[in-house]
């Protein structure tokens, strides 16, 4: 006799999971200052917002460091499942799924119910997801030497851009910036 197990999504949403990344990065790849963000962009924190929550079946993976960075208020993101990939299996948090290797925050985003997985940061973990996702959201930050950690290093020789938006200085954004969506061709 053959059982044949079928699992059962939480959430109605197709079979599939879109993952992408999302990413703000200086014209030098730096992406971090710190511990922090190296500059404040309000148009940028309100597509970040926009995109990872979507319609509110989405997830968001980030390593501790990225989770620690994070302001106590948001803690964790809202209206997303929140996955902190961590070496430490001892580590929680209230409102988070751990994570100690890529293929189990993907199958927690996919348990979720996620309609898309959005990689969110640090250095670490955009190098391990790179292969791994469709899209890569960047707003280019037009300043240079801002930061002390950078995104990795990326072949975008199989990837095609898309530039959706320009913001100029004013008083809500310190920086001039691009923001672009690459496709993996």
């Amino acid at each position: 006799m053959t059982t044949i197990l079928t699992y059962q999504r939480p959430f109605p949403c197709s079979d599939t999971m879109k993952m992408a990344m999302i990413v703000a990065m200086d014209e030098d790849g730096n992406i971090g200052s710190s511990g922090d963000l190296p500059w404040r962009l309000r148009s940028d924190m309100s597509r970040f917002k926009t995109l990872t929550e979507g319609d509110g079946f989405n997830s968001v993976i980030m390593g501790r460091r990225t989770w620690d960075s994070l302001p106590g208020e948001f803690k964790p993101l809202p209206d997303r499942a929140n996955i902190v990939m961590s070496r430490d299996t001892n580590w929680n948090a209230d409102g988070v799924d751990a994570a100690l290797y890529v293929g189990r925050a993907i199958e927690i985003a996919f348990a979720e119910g996620s309609e898309e997985c959005w990689v969110i940061g640090g250095s670490q973990i955009y190098e391990m997801f790179l292969d791994r996702v469709e899209e890569i959201h960047v707003t280019t930050v037009h300043v240079r030497d801002s930061g002390d950690v950078s995104f990795p290093s990326w072949d975008r020789s199989n990837w095609s851009e898309s530039v959706i938006e320009q913001t100029v200085v004013d008083e809500d954004n310190e920086h001039p910036t691009t923001y672009s969506i690459w496709t993996k061709s």
